[in-house]
């Protein structure tokens, strides 16, 4: 067996080759020293102080000291019971305290954070990069979006740098700087894993997703792309651990600073309403629709003095459009017309009776307070594997329709099971024709196609929804 023996400068050569594949993969990754270096002195740290009432029995807690469920939660304004001695035995009360972070955006001490640091506190103190702290006021707080802008009493102070969060692409590189259990401007890194996200009662922000890691105290802070500029603030976090095995969710820095100029101006922020109840539009009702596709937003009530029921609009109407603008899902809905001024016009995309149609509608102010109405009860039968009840003007005033049936008793297996329909629902309309009483229901139930899915509209615990169903 003969020994392949290579010249040394074809080892060199080799040697050269594998060097310089090593230093070209080092060379792609990002280097934060310089963003850190330039951006650190804009962060910092918050703490609150707030006086609760001490319950006599001990509980669980979440960081900001309200129960947290143990998927989705606000992480960060991380609580801790006063020392002991302060406040302790049975009842009473007992002072609060919070850690959070923040970032300064202008020279005369506007500092931005999210609302869940500085909730119900009664001191905020603000510790800027040289170690002063100083009181900071509360200018105003956004529970929607989470978004919270403090002042502070200095000047020529650093500021950080606002990019464009709409141009944040999945898989670029971003770093968050912040106060994890304290400990001041620790810097994280990682890559944007989905844009627009959606969370559970967060309908007005369309969030930013990463995998950098985030733990309580880094809420508030902010989030830098890699030419240092702040795309967003740090949020949530989704984990089973309560710690950073998991994606964090970062408010867009465009929605953020909306929010804050109109706290700074007024206090307050007003957003669009239009006075509807919507849900997803799924392929059965898609297809019930005349809809090729699953999407836009489907109307299932509208509120009778709300400004959609001024402009027109009625319950299944699917909103394709606000503006020119898509509604690719129901959860896009909220966001295009929060950002809607009270008072001016959006015009909408609707798909009705299988057509496309256009409608204007004034905008109106975010009401106070929402009025549920109650659910009605009573009994009788008819064919489609239900037991429905006729019910009396009462309660059909109180639910703000002409007519419907209860559901007393839904058979299993049948289609009116499969489409989801429960004990208790009021079916108010099958396939677009108004239902008064069981033996309309059954007539029109005769009368339905078996090619095509169905769709019912019905109230459920005083909500309307529609729902889909198709006849064998």
């Amino acid at each position: 067996m003969k020994r392949l023996i290579l010249p040394s400068t074809l080892w060199l050569c080799i040697a050269v080759v594998l060097t310089l594949g090593q230093t070209a993969n080092a060379q792609s990754l990002p280097d934060f020293t310089e963003l850190v270096e330039e951006a650190a002195p804009g962060v910092v740290n918050i703490s609150t102080t707030r006086t609760v009432q001490r319950s006599r029995a001990p509980g669980l807690e979440g960081f900001g000291g309200q129960e947290i469920p143990e998927i989705f939660r606000h992480f960060f304004g991380d609580s801790f019971p006063s020392p002991p001695g302060r406040g302790q035995g049975g009842g009473g009360s007992e002072e609060r305290q919070s850690l959070g972070s923040g970032f300064i955006i202008s020279e005369d001490g506007y500092v931005m954070t999210n609302a869940h640091v500085v909730q119900d506190a009664d001191e905020i103190l603000v510790r800027l990069n040289d170690r002063r702290e100083l009181s900071a006021e509360l200018i105003g707080s956004d529970a929607q979006t989470d978004v919270a802008l403090l002042k502070i009493d200095a000047s020529d102070l650093p500021t950080l740098t606002l990019g464009d969060s709409d141009a944040l692409r999945v898989g670029e590189w971003v770093a968050a700087i912040g106060s994890p259990f304290g400990f001041d401007h620790s810097v994280t890194a990682g890559i944007v894993s989905a844009i627009n996200r959606t969370l559970p009662r967060d309908a007005y922000v369309p969030f930013i997703q990463t995998d950098v890691a985030i733990n309580p105290g880094n809420s508030g802070g902010p989030l830098f792309n890699l030419d240092g500029e702040v795309v967003g603030i740090n949020s949530q976090i989704f984990t089973r651990s309560g710690g950073f095995m998991g994606v964090s969710f970062a408010i867009p820095i465009n929605v953020a600073m909306d929010v804050a100029e109109q706290l700074r101006d007024d206090g307050r922020v007003n957003r669009g309403w239009l006075g509807v109840m919507i849900q997803p539009v799924s392929r059965d009702l898609a297809e019930s629709f005349g809809m090729e596709e699953a999407i836009g937003a489907l109307i299932a009530d509208l509120d009778p003095e709300g400004p959609a029921a001024r402009g027109g609009l009625q319950a299944g109407d699917v909103i394709l459009a606000v503006n020119g603008e898509e509604v690719e899902r129901s959860s896009t809905l909220p966001r295009l017309i929060g950002r809607g001024m009270p008072g001016s016009d959006v015009e909408l995309t609707l798909m009705r009776d299988g057509e496309e149609i256009f409608e204007s509608v004034e905008l109106g102010s975010w009401p106070d307070a929402e009025q549920q109405p109650e659910q009605a009860r009573s009994d009788s039968q008819v064919r489609l594997g239900v037991m429905v009840a006729e019910i009396d003007d009462a309660i059909r005033e109180q639910l703000n329709i002409s007519g419907g049936v209860e559901v007393r008793q839904v058979e299993p297996g049948s289609v009116a099971a499969e489409a989801g329909i429960q004990p208790g629902d009021v079916l108010v309309s099958i396939d677009h024709r108004s239902v008064s009483s069981s033996d309309e229901l059954l007539e029109i139930v005769e009368e339905l196609p078996t090619d095509r899915a169905i769709p019912i509209r019905l109230f459920r615990e005083g909500r309307s929804l529609f729902v889909a169903l198709r006849l064998e």
